[in-house]
């Protein structure tokens, strides 16, 4: 009887521990969402004090990116006291639009690695890729490794102005 019991004390201490580490493990988890949480919006609050418009959405549901059009892109690019990094997240055979200004190159396979090159955190950075749809994600990624000043180029080199133009004029 006394062995029984020992047995189901122990078996119930058992219990009670897994228990103890899945709800340390469920805190742990919720603890760094608010830290994520608190750092998007205290990035979007440095990006609104600096003059920054950005849209109502981006705002009301924490994104940790603005999306920007490639015209708006392009006339940052042309503006010489905007501070900012180009990151392209392309696939690595993809080939560039000539004139292009140079950018930082990690595919989207990579960055979840190689994220750490970037130069910090909280600089100005400018996605973009083949037609947008990786930049998207690589945003998404970058935010969780706690980048908050994320811009993506929607569209990417495909709607880039220069390029429809140049694609304009070679069908015409």
């Amino acid at each position: 009887m006394k062995d029984k019991l020992e047995n189901n004390i122990f078996s119930k201490l058992e219990k009670i521990e897994q228990r103890l580490d899945k709800m340390e493990r469920r805190l742990e988890r919720m603890d760094q969402q608010t830290k994520t949480a608190f750092q998007t919006i205290q990035a979007q609050m440095v990006r609104v004090k600096n003059g920054e418009k950005l849209p109502d959405d981006y705002l009301l549901n924490r994104r940790g990116y603005n999306d920007l059009s490639p015209e708006k892109a392009q006339r940052i690019f042309g503006e010489k006291n905007r501070d900012f990094i180009l990151l392209d997240v392309s696939e690595k055979a993809f080939h560039r639009p000539q004139g292009f200004p140079e950018a930082i190159h990690l595919p989207l396979e990579e960055l979840g690695i190689r994220h750490k090159e970037l130069p910090n955190k909280t600089s100005s950075m400018m996605i973009i890729s083949e037609d947008g749809t990786r930049s998207i994600l690589a945003c998404e990624l970058l935010n969780k490794h706690g980048f908050y000043n994320l811009n993506n180029v929607s569209g990417g080199y495909k709607y880039w102005p220069q390029e429809r133009k140049e694609t304009k004029l070679r069908i015409a």
